[in-house]
């Protein structure tokens, strides 16, 4: 279970002070962005796969550090109806192709979410149907819109040399929870499995350490990111909070450094939990909280995660520093 980094958080780096500050905190594994709702601040996804010197120069940038690609990421939002998703498209089908060329198996990207209907040109979550209109909404993006889509993307995927498609449950969006990933898996296959973010079950009101056990060998890859729900305003007005993420002081919940919503204690069981559930693959930090310095919420949320992840970072670090 290698540690590993979204990259995003350090986007104000460029690529090799990005790399060389990833070995010194002893982070083993990359995420990176490849575009859509990321900036993608350290690849040139056209340029990349127009030069295959360009491919070289960037594998041998990160394999001469000793680190690894775990993922390249493409989450947006393909299934909106507009202009825009049809550009996410394009950007998921050249992140597939780029994997391939990389030799990177694992994509991790979003479901989507549709409009509510084929002359809505809005994206619709419904997160509380109560009339018979709304169900006829959901079974419409599901068969009509999503379904048809996703047939297609692994098909493309697979062509590509992606052996794992790893959909987030993030909210706003038609897979959000084990029980929609398995709806979607059971139609199109197990090229698709969960990148099992847990922040988003936290304020969705689950609990990650039960949902691991549900997924089992359905975790493709795992963000380590943590939720704070914060007291004195969670229990006035509950989860379901509208306001933006920077306004973190009257929120009902935040995105937090790993440790500052749930401590070290409950990420040692869980990350034990994901790895009786067969996952042995990278634990990637996502690092989303407005209330620190970025850097210094990595390094905070690291500490956590070397104390939390059932392995031995010694040797690692010796192999690094190697390596460098």
């Amino acid at each position: 279970m290698k540690a590993g980094l979204v990259t995003d958080i350090l986007g104000f780096m460029p690529l090799e002070e990005m790399l060389d500050t990833c070995v010194d905190l002893r982070f083993e594994a990359l995420e990176l962005g490849c575009g859509n709702w990321s900036k993608a601040p350290h690849i040139d996804l056209d340029g990349l796969l127009e030069s295959a010197v360009k491919r070289e120069e960037f594998l041998n940038a990160i394999k001469s550090r000793g680190l690894e690609i775990a993922a390249l990421n493409c989450s947006g939002n393909q299934l909106d109806p507009t202009e825009e998703g049809e550009a996410h498209k394009a950007v998921i089908e050249k992140t597939f192709q780029l994997a391939g060329l990389l030799g990177v198996e694992t994509v991790v990207m979003m479901s989507g979410c549709p409009s509510g209907g084929p002359n809505d040109v809005t994206p619709n979550w419904l997160t509380h149907p109560i009339l018979p209109s709304h169900f006829k909404i959901l079974e419409w993006q599901w068969n009509e819109v999503a379904l048809p889509y996703w047939e297609k993307a692994v098909k493309v995927a697979e062509e590509r040399g992606v052996k794992k498609i790893a959909i987030e449950n993030l909210g706003c969006n038609l897979v959000h929870n084990p029980e929609t990933l398995f709806k979607l898996r059971n139609e199109v296959g197990d090229m698709v499995g969960m990148n099992f973010d847990p922040s988003h079950l936290f304020w969705m009101g689950g609990d990650p350490i039960a949902a691991a056990r549900a997924l089992g060998s359905a975790i493709y890859h795992v963000h380590a990111k943590d939720v704070r729900i914060e007291r004195g305003v969670n229990d006035i007005h509950g989860l379901i909070d509208v306001k933006p993420m920077e306004s973190f002081a009257t929120r009902s919940w935040n995105y937090v450094a790993l440790g500052y919503g749930h401590d070290v204690g409950y990420w040692k069981e869980f990350f034990t939990v994901v790895k009786m559930a067969g996952y042995e693959g990278p634990v990637v930090l996502e690092m989303e909280d407005l209330t620190m310095e970025p850097l210094t919420g990595v390094k905070k949320s690291m500490d956590v995660l070397k104390e939390a992840l059932p392995r031995d970072f010694k040797n690692t670090s010796l192999s690094l520093s190697i390596s460098k």
